[in-house]
């Protein structure tokens, strides 16, 4: 659904402002880009083998129930195609991490999951209300859209859309600084070098005062 690259400076905003969840050894999917700076864990990460991780991940603020909730959206959010998406790149627990972490972030988070099921429970009818988790999947991307795309916004939903901008916001950020989006990126930072490559604009004048690569 949102599926965009970030710009070079987002980029580099993401990875600075991510840099301490890096630290945290309870993750199982996600693995920050800093890992590549490790020497034990950057030959690893080039095979396509992530470092060693927790055999399974424990929330450290979502319940059990809105956990799956996030799992759901950040995969709708980046879905799998031809490359993995935002579940497998570990996403959710990025995020999970960062709300336990950012006093900021708990109430947006807990109340905009609230929010979503209301209204999955208001649009479906249904006696005694829906979650949002319990929708079929054409469901929940019809609710999603109509609080993603300006066109399709309704009155009465604006909660739901500025926490659809938030958990969207903070998959794009997960996904783009774990190893499976920056491989997407085709991020030079996972490539190891025999040599340092050459400047790959020597025809432009203003690098031509660029001394050749010195190892």
């Amino acid at each position: 659904m949102a599926n965009q690259n970030p710009s070079r400076r987002r980029l580099l905003d993401m990875l600075a402002r991510v840099a301490v969840a890096g630290q945290f050894p309870g993750f199982c999917k996600w693995t920050y880009a800093a890992a590549a700076a490790d020497p034990a864990h950057r030959h690893a990460m080039v095979e396509g083998e992530p470092p060693t991780r927790a055999a399974s991940y424990a929330p450290q603020f979502f319940s059990p129930a809105e956990y799956a909730t996030i799992e759901r959206l950040v995969e709708i959010i980046i879905p799998t195609d031809d490359t993995p998406g935002a579940k497998e790149a570990g996403v959710a627990e990025f995020i999970d991490f960062m709300v336990a972490n950012d006093p900021t972030l708990t109430a947006p988070f807990r109340h905009g999951l609230k929010s979503l099921d209301q209204l999955a429970s208001s649009t479906t009818g249904a006696a005694g209300g829906a979650e949002f988790i319990r929708l079929p999947q054409a469901r929940q991307e019809s609710l999603l859209s109509q609080l993603a795309y300006r066109e399709q916004f309704q009155q009465g939903q604006e909660a739901g859309q500025k926490f659809f901008q938030l958990i969207r916001r903070y998959t794009v950020m997960g996904y783009y600084t774990s190893r499976v989006g920056l491989k997407a990126l085709d991020y030079p930072g996972l490539k190891l070098y025999s040599s340092s490559p050459e400047c790959p604009h020597l025809d432009d004048p203003e690098h031509k005062h660029l001394p050749p690569p010195r190892f």
